[in-house]
């Protein structure tokens, strides 16, 4: 992620003969540890639209990976091998933290400056 990140920033520096960095923050990575913890990071991706109040649930947004979870197919994310969950028991497992993920959002943007998320 950190290579293509600046390569499109001196591509993007070059082409609009600018310097310095596009993006507000560095990329974080963490280590995921154990299959729950997967599962758990795949929720919080999938919640970020509703999250963030672009869309009200996660099949609205049409970008996400959530479709394929939610309907049992495997198109583009290849999920299958390595999460071991029904299509229901996924969406049920998104849903119900939906209000509360959404909820912690609105309380970070009163805690912190510049939250966005």
């Amino acid at each position: 992620m950190n290579n293509l990140l600046n390569s499109y920033t001196r591509y993007f520096n070059t082409r609009f003969k600018r310097k310095g960095p596009l993006w507000e923050t560095r990329f974080k990575n963490i280590l995921i540890e154990s299959d729950e913890q997967l599962l758990h990071l795949t929720r919080y991706i999938h919640l970020n639209p509703v999250s963030a109040g672009i869309v009200e649930n996660p099949e609205d947004w049409q970008w996400s990976s959530y479709h394929e979870y939610i309907n049992g197919e495997e198109k583009i994310c290849k999920y299958k091998d390595i999460i071991n969950v029904s299509a229901h028991d996924y969406k049920k497992f998104v849903m119900d933290r939906k209000d509360y993920q959404k909820e912690l959002s609105k309380i970070k943007a009163l805690l912190i400056d510049d939250y966005t998320g």
